[in-house]
């Protein structure tokens, strides 16, 4: 008599469209694929387009759709396939100026493409694979195409728990005249969370009109109560009580950070041309370099921070690299216009500007000595893992409550300054402090250990102990 065949899980992977919420679902999905799941992950055709170009050099006119971001990982074994959907709009539609109408869409609109691939994949699935959804919890829609589906629906929180738990409360917040917070106060009655300032809050709760990203989190945390499972990329070792407290009310599973469980796989996911910087920095004394970078979609203010971090690191006379990407101002398609007149020149030799590149590879560089960086969650994620000390800049959405963790709970850096204005004295100073003092790069190196050790077995890491248990989990509930 013939055995029947091992049900088989198959991850329907749907990030939201932005790099910072791509990398680390690729990563999640390298992970699982390594642990013989079948992924499916899907890009909408914008994002697709953007990795094509980047990777390719493609024109916009050139045919990119046999580019495949996961080819590499199919020749290692892992069964891994690639797909895109729309996301109703053409490709040359200005996306970050026209960010209100896009997200209209995609709250509402969207969920109608990820219906259509649905139902040809469930149709086409074969019958020994049984398919779930894992989709970024700002996919305000997952819930509701998953119970349509009858398949188990899986949340990928990709903050700190610290930014889940605030979310998850707001009705707290508001019931106790926090949200929007009248004037600089203390919140204490979060369960899970540290006595905190309102002055930490994510830039959202602070205004008093309902924006796109209130939008955004209510429909996102309305979702979430349907979940069957709750992915947080964070470490319960970081967050001793906040991810201990969430366990408590939801089903949830700090298994971060995922960028290093991927560190076999290189896997082309940037939607920027990349330049490199390996041979430069190796021209450099070990924890020399200052690495300078507010990421890919966080924008500055006006040309004037500009020129004082560009005069800050003359005055700090320090080696640097400095990611100055098109459009970090609203409006310029290339910001090194506004650097300083002569200013490449002067830096000659010390300073490289760039306008992308590979953070994970120059952060885990041995030259580089410190971050001056936005707080975008990957950002603090990548330079805790590879014990680079902060200067912390904080632009936007949870960029200041990062911060916050960054800097009075974890010790790993300082704050650049009080609002969005700063001098270049302020940015030499706290270069000079952060690249010359020790002990910042201690605590960093003993938050590097905690977070690697977090996913070793034989040290009894919580990170690999919740991702077997959620595995364990999520193979029952497939399974009945």
């Amino acid at each position: 008599m013939a055995e029947t065949p091992e049900i088989r899980p198959h991850a329907i992977m749907i990030p939201a469209p932005y790099q910072g919420h791509i990398n680390p679902l690729v990563d999640l999905a390298l992970n699982l694929a390594s642990r013989g799941f079948t992924i499916t992950f899907v890009n909408t055709k914008f994002i697709h387009h953007l990795l094509s170009k980047s990777h390719k050099n493609l024109s916009d006119n050139n045919n990119d759709t046999d580019t495949d971001m996961f080819s590499e990982a199919r020749k290692s074994g892992l069964d891994i396939r690639y797909t895109t959907i729309s996301d109703g709009f053409p490709l040359d539609f200005d996306r970050d100026t026209n960010v209100f109408e896009f997200w209209e869409y995609l709250l509402d609109g969207f969920i109608v493409h990820v219906d259509e691939l649905m139902e040809n994949m469930v149709k086409s699935s074969c019958q020994h694979m049984k398919p779930f959804l894992i989709a970024d919890t700002f996919c305000t829609w997952h819930a509701k195409i998953a119970n349509k589906y009858n398949m188990v629906d899986v949340s990928f929180w990709t903050e700190p728990a610290l930014m889940f738990a605030l979310d998850y409360h707001l009705d707290l917040l508001r019931k106790n005249g926090h949200y929007p917070p009248p004037k600089e106060d203390t919140i204490t009655y979060v369960p899970g969370v540290d006595p905190i300032s309102t002055k930490d809050l994510m830039t959202f709760l602070h205004e008093s009109d309902i924006t796109m990203e209130h939008k955004v989190v209510f429909r996102a945390m309305e979702e979430i109560e349907h979940a069957d499972f709750i992915l947080l990329n964070t470490v319960e070792e970081l967050e001793p009580k906040t991810v201990p407290a969430l366990t408590q009310i939801l089903p949830t599973y700090a298994i971060g950070p995922v960028n290093l469980y991927t560190r076999n796989f290189k896997i082309s996911k940037s939607l920027t041309q990349e330049t490199e910087c390996t041979e430069w920095l190796r021209s450099k004394p070990p924890s020399s370099v200052l690495y300078v970078s507010f990421g890919s979609f966080a924008h500055l203010k006006g040309n004037q921070v500009m020129e004082e971090i560009a005069h800050g690191l003359l005055l700090a006379d320090v080696n640097f690299i400095w990611v100055v990407r098109k459009n970090i101002i609203i409006g310029s398609d290339d910001a090194t216009d506004l650097l300083p007149g002569g200013f490449e020149e002067k830096v000659k030799g010390k300073g490289l500007i760039v306008p992308w590149c590979d953070q994970d590879s120059v952060l885990s560089d041995p030259g580089i000595g410190g971050f001056l960086t936005h707080c975008g969650w990957n950002s603090v994620m990548e330079s805790m893992c590879h014990g680079v000390p902060m200067i912390c800049f904080p632009l936007l959405h949870d960029q200041p409550t990062n911060r916050k963790l960054v800097v009075d709970d974890w010790k790993i850096g300082i704050n650049l300054c009080d609002g969005e204005s700063v001098t270049r004295d302020e940015v030499a100073g706290k270069i000079k402090r952060l690249m010359c003092t020790g002990g910042f790069r201690d605590e960093s190196k003993k938050v590097r250990d905690v977070l690697w050790d977090s996913l070793d077995a034989a040290a009894g890491g919580s990170s690999d102990r919740d991702l077997a248990r959620f595995l364990e989990d999520l193979r029952a509930k497939i399974h009945a």
